[in-house]
This record gives C-alpha cells, sequence and structure tokens, in this order.
C-alpha cells in the first residue's frame, strides 16, 4: 500500500517522549531482580545490577557498530541507507548465526541511554531513511531509555524492529505504538529443528505470538510515494538446506493468520560463519541452493 510521506507521522512522535519515559520505568522492571523478564530465557540473574544472561549483556546495552546499511530491502534502505545499530550479545544459539562475531563474541561500546541517542541523531543527519534497531531482543528497556533524549534532540524518522521474533510479551505490549516497522525473523518451524539449531525448542511458539502482535500493532506493510517503508510488517524467512517442509509451514502459517497480502523477504544467502564444530555437531547441511 502506497501513501503520501506526510501523512505518516512516526509512530513514537504521536505517542509522546512522556509516554515513553513512563515505558521505560516500566521496562526497567524486567530486568531484575532476581529473574529478567526481558526474554522468554527468564535467566535467573539481576541485570539492574549489572549480571549477565545468556544473551552476555548486563545493564547497559553495548552497540557493536553503526552506519547507514545498503544491504537491507529496498523499501528501507533507499538512496541513502538504513540507519542500522548492531546490538552485542543474543538471546538464541543459533548453529547457522550469521552474525557470530558480535552475537556470540560481546564486543563494541557500552553506550549509555544518552549516547544510544547520539547514534539514532547522528544516523538522521547522514541522511538515513529510518532508526534499523538490529538484533536487540535483550535489551528493549534499554532502547526506550534512549528514546526520550533522542526525542529531545529532534529525531523524526521511522524506528525499524529487526528481530529475530525470539521476543518476551511484555517487551512488545511496551514497543507498541513506538516501533513503525516490524522486520521480524521466522527461523524454524518445528520444535526439534529449534532445538537442534538454535538452541531453544520453545522458539517456533514464542515466534508465532510475537509475529502476530506485531501484525496486530502496524498492521500491512505502507510505503510512502518514493517506495519507502513508513509502517507496519515485513517478515524475513531465510531457506535452510534440506529444510524446505519448514519454509513451507512457516509461509503457510504467515498466508493464514496474518494475511496473504503480508510481505516476505525469502531468503537465500545462507552462510554460517558461526563455529563449524557447532554446526557439525548438530547436522551435516554443506548443500548449497536455489531458490
Amino acid at each position: 500500500m502506497a501513501v503520501a510521506a506526510t501523512s505518516l507521522q512516526p509512530a513514537y512522535l504521536r505517542l509522546g517522549a512522556d509516554e515513553i519515559a513512563r515505558r521505560a520505568d516500566e521496562a526497567r522492571r524486567l530486568l531484575g531482580t532476581d529473574r529478567c523478564r526481558v526474554c522468554p530465557r527468564f535467566c535467573k540473574v539481576d541485570r539492574l545490577s549489572d549480571v549477565a544472561g545468556l544473551c552476555k549483556i548486563g545493564r547497559r546495552a553495548i552497540v557493536a557498530s553503526h552506519f547507514p546499511h545498503f544491504g537491507e530491502e529496498n523499501c528501507l534502505r533507499g538512496r541513502t541507507g538504513s540507519g542500522t545499530i548492531f546490538f552485542s550479545g543474543c538471546n538464541l544459539r543459533c548453529v547457522f548465526c550469521q552474525n557470530h562475531d558480535i552475537s556470540w563474541i560481546v564486543q563494541g561500546e557500552r553506550v549509555t541511554p544518552q549516547r544510544l541517542a547520539e547514534m539514532a541523531l547522528e544516523l538522521q543527519a547522514r541522511g538515513c531513511h529510518n532508526i534499523n534497531f538490529v538484533t536487540h531482543e535483550h535489551v528493549v528497556p534499554q532502547i526506550l531509555e534512549a528514546l526520550p533524549h533522542a526525542i529531545a534532540g529532534g529525531l523524526s524518522i521511522p524506528i525499524v524492529y529487526n528481530t529475530s521474533s525470539y521476543e518476551g510479551p511484555d517487551s512488545i505490549d511496551l514497543l507498541d505504538g513506538i516501533v513503525d516497522v516490524y522486520l521480524p525473523d521466522f527461523k524454524v518451524w518445528t520444535r526439534d529443528a529449534a532445538r537442534r539449531y538454535l538452541r531453544t525448542p520453545d522458539y517456533p511458539r514464542v515466534a508465532r505470538t510475537a509475529i502476530k502482535k506485531m501484525c496486530d500493532q502496524v498492521g500491512q506493510l505502507v510505503v510512502d510515494e518514493a517506495g519507502l517503508a513508513r509502517r507496519g510488517l515485513l517478515v524475513r524467512h531465510l531457506v535452510m538446506p534440506g529444510m524446505y517442509d519448514e519454509t513451507a509451514q512457516i509461509l503457510r502459517w504467515i498466508a493464514e493468520k496474518l494475511g496473504p497480502d503480508t510481505y516476505v523477504n525469502l531468503m537465500a544467502q545462507y552462510f554460517p560463519p558461526a563455529s563449524w564444530a557447532a554446526i557439525r555437531s548438530a547436522t551435516p547441511m554443506t548443500r548449497s541452493i536455489d531458490v
């Protein structure tokens, strides 16, 4: 669906900085004190006291990099790039991880809310079409803490939420009215595949719930007259070697539960730079595919 750009103000500006600050206070409570509830891992740690959970991140988010990204979908990158902010750490352990060097190995800048806001404003100043938070399922409270500072500094471009979909329901609820474009990945369909390749058996159930919530919040994808995404849902799925039945099930669910007009990016760039030992212990998956 195409609309005039002037008809779609970013959601977070309509909601307002005061309400976002209130939600940030609520989100902080998810970090502790005896159990983190930001994501479905429910690690028995107090991240408010800077104890790291399985994600390897404590009280402050760690940003691995931030830059204009020209490898995203056309409706996100446009002519001047998507303003990606890659967070370090992750709440999954996918043996085919393409960001192994930052997701499994924590590296980057430990950021305050003010510094994270500065990064977003810097990307906007460089002409990026949106702010694209990547691999942030474990740092939703930290993002919410930063947004009021970014709004005060003049942030006015859409927010893209680029996620693995292993999301806590409380986190997604707190983002209602803040995120403009949800970009969820739906990795695998069956519990057995999730256990074997993600080390997370409940991933399919959690992902279905999270993606449905996202769709309910923002609806189908809306682009402006320049073809840039302004609001809505775009689902990604990486076709895995020898797992075409998983792909078929996921696409069927999307059509039936989210609607046949849902935008899907069916991806084929399977390349696992993660631990080859971990991959070999899971299953031999070396055959290339063409889609």
